[in-house]
């Protein structure tokens, strides 16, 4: 006998699964990230990204109440393999000055991640007819993209030339 063939609520079933878990390694990340990175702006960004985090992972709650299942996670080895590379940069630039802008980067890998997911499960929830998970998806997804042009600006105005040495 065969099995019937995946839908598209599968797929969205199995990506908020994924999303769920991978927001749940950040929460456990970023105050590790805030810890190594010196430049108190960066710090900051991430301590701040963490509450916001905390609040994504509840949306995430909403979403799983609408569809009537439980929260739960899958394993993401995605969203793994960018907090790896970040852990890396921690520890291969440790007492650098180009420390802060290798978080930076990772940080940035983590919003793309994010933000492609979002993109996703917000376009699936309007195909699916779950009008108000959609607006959940969407209200994350408007905050991912403000995290992660904040990331950028700090990049551009403070972050990336600190990591330059000084010219004697």
């Amino acid at each position: 006998m065969a099995s019937e063939p995946k839908t598209l609520n599968d797929l969205f079933w199995d990506t908020l699964k994924d999303i769920y878990y991978a927001e749940k390694q950040i929460l456990k990340a970023l105050p590790k990230m805030a810890k190594a990175a010196k430049s108190p702006e960066l710090k900051q960004a991430f301590e701040k990204h963490r509450n916001e985090t905390e609040i994504h992972v509840d949306r995430l709650g909403d979403v799983f109440e609408i569809i009537g299942k439980a929260p739960r996670g899958k394993t993401c080895d995605a969203i793994l393999g960018i907090i790896d590379e970040g852990k890396s940069i921690m520890e291969e630039f440790e007492g650098s000055p180009a420390l802060d802008a290798g978080l930076l980067a990772a940080a940035q890998a983590v919003e793309h991640y994010e933000i492609s997911r979002y993109g996703t499960l917000k376009a699936w929830a309007q195909e699916l007819g779950l009008g108000n998970a959609a607006k959940l998806f969407d209200q994350t997804l408007t905050e991912e993209l403000k995290t992660h042009q904040a990331l950028s600006q700090l990049g551009e105005s403070k972050v990336n030339k600190q990591a330059q040495p000084k010219a004697a």
